[in-house]
């Protein structure tokens, strides 16, 4: 028989989909990103299933959608018998490790080594991990195990607490991180990682998911990439919509269409500016783990997946974060690549999700898929990038206080809040930015649209019938 592949997973936090030099953008620089794209496929039009971290992780190792997996918000844990893509290749003989962010669970107070055993139930073997950079003011690991021994967890500390106060006037504060880089909580994650490789000596195959907290607010980039990208020379965000102003007031004052406090020109431009800092300190850290894997001999055959979990508006409409269903937010880089077995330097207009990693994977090694994953596989895709897949994206949220829907297609974008309203519609080919909200104006289009988000919210509630899955909303984790 011959040998499993090595599998590396690479998960830098809240990257856009478009913030790829490979993708087009005018000013990023990401050689090493671009690699990988440059062995592999590029899917153009993946999103996430929630533009929100806790859901989005979740789904993409259970490959299910948040209303199957009951985690709606930052809050909570994935339930202790929920099944995980890690399980299956345990069982086929792998090594599974994580090293940086996971954040299938709240970060509460304590040391994170005590959530280890509820990792380990995750189906992880090895465990070295970081909370994101919020959560790290409350959090403790062996990063800031290592920050107390330099000296450098109270400067830290003390740092995000003024950003913490400024925030509430001007979420677009920027300031440069008092860590030095290689102190830096993606340096921290990308030198574990490196190193873990490097030391590797189990024979058996190895399926290593690397977690970046960045490049996730706040804006902080450290040292020298703080100053990399020139702030006059960032790309123009999309510009607030003048339509919004016609909306009609229930949809109009919703967060998704207001602009944010202090959100100038030149605000954003120094935003940009640091969140482009920060991916190429991670791409840095990229480029040093492909060569670990190069000179130890993985790379040959090794499967690679980059994806995140969900983009930033980063000044678009106005506005910063996630937690809305704009492009901008809804979006995410995904490359494969599996030498042998897919084009190289190609890309997918498919309408792919992040579920579908999951029975990619498990096709990719023969393993067939549990009948509660809802994902589908690439496969097909990775050999040939323009044959036929879905005709519709999913998404959804939990936001003030109610549950949201989305369905993407080629054409369009629709969106309803949970008492059925629709507030969302957009021509993604005629509109791409985003600017003309046509909700209330093409009622046939509307009903099509609903018609079409329902049957798919049928058909992944029916998949899941007889499953064991509690679809109510998962308690708190508790250290052990």
């Amino acid at each position: 028989m011959a040998r499993l592949p090595h599998i590396l997973i690479l998960m830098p936090d809240q990257q856009r989909a478009d913030c790829l030099s490979c993708a087009g953008h005018p000013q990023l620089r990401t050689p090493n990103m671009d690699r990988i794209a440059a062995e592999g496929v590029r899917f153009t039009q993946a999103i996430t299933v929630s533009p929100v971290c806790m859901p989005a992780r979740a789904s993409f190792v259970n490959s299910l959608y948040p209303h199957n997996h009951g985690m709606w918000d930052n809050a909570g844990c994935m339930p202790p018998h929920d099944d995980t893509f890690f399980h299956h290749l345990q069982a086929a003989g792998y090594c599974t490790a994580h090293i940086g962010k996971s954040h299938y669970y709240s970060h509460g107070k304590g040391h994170m080594r005590d959530y280890e055993p509820y990792m380990h139930a995750r189906g992880l073997e090895y465990v070295h991990e970081t909370t994101g950079p919020l959560a790290t003011q409350r959090t403790q690991s062996y990063m800031t195990d290592l920050w107390e021994r330099h000296g450098l967890y109270d400067d830290f500390k003390r740092d995000y607490a003024e950003r913490g106060r400024l925030r509430t006037e001007n979420p677009f504060f920027v300031r440069p991180s008092p860590l030095p880089v290689e102190f830096y909580l993606d340096s921290y994650v990308g030198q574990q990682a490196e190193a873990y490789l490097r030391d590797y000596r189990d024979d058996r195959p190895l399926c290593l998911f690397v977690g970046f907290p960045g490049p996730h607010e706040p804006w902080d980039a450290p040292g020298e990439y703080a100053t990399m990208y020139d702030e006059a020379k960032t790309p123009d965000p999309m510009p607030w919509p003048e339509d919004n102003r016609e909306l009609p007031e229930s949809i109009r004052m919703m967060d998704d269409f207001l602009p944010m406090n202090a959100s100038t020109p030149e605000n954003i431009r120094k935003v940009r500016a640091s969140y482009y800092g920060r991916i190429s300190l991670i791409d840095r850290w990229v480029g040093r783990i492909l060569d670990a894997c190069e000179e130890t001999g993985m790379l040959e055959e090794m499967v690679i997946v980059f994806w995140s979990d969900h983009g930033d508006m980063l000044g678009d409409h106005r506005r910063l974060f996630k937690t809305t269903f704009h492009e901008s937010s809804m979006r995410v880089p995904l490359i494969i690549r599996w030498p042998g077995c897919c084009q190289q330097a190609a890309t997918s207009d498919a309408l792919v999700e992040i579920i579908d990693v999951y029975p990619t994977i498990l096709a990719a090694l023969g393993i067939d898929s549990p009948s509660r994953c809802l994902g589908r596989s690439l496969l097909p895709l990775l050999s040939d990038p323009d044959a036929p897949f879905r005709d519709a994206q999913l998404s959804e949220i939990h936001r003030a206080g109610e549950r949201r829907l989305c369905l993407r297609t080629h054409a369009h974008k629709y969106a309803v809040r949970q008492n059925g309203d629709g507030y969302m519609l957009y021509d993604l080919q005629d509109d791409p930015e985003e600017q003309h909200n046509l909700i209330g104006r093409n009622a046939d289009l509307e009903r099509a649209l609903r018609d079409q988000l329902l049957r798919r919210l049928i058909a992944s509630q029916y998949s899941m019938m007889g499953q064991r899955l509690d679809p109510m909303m998962p308690g708190r984790l508790r250290p052990t």
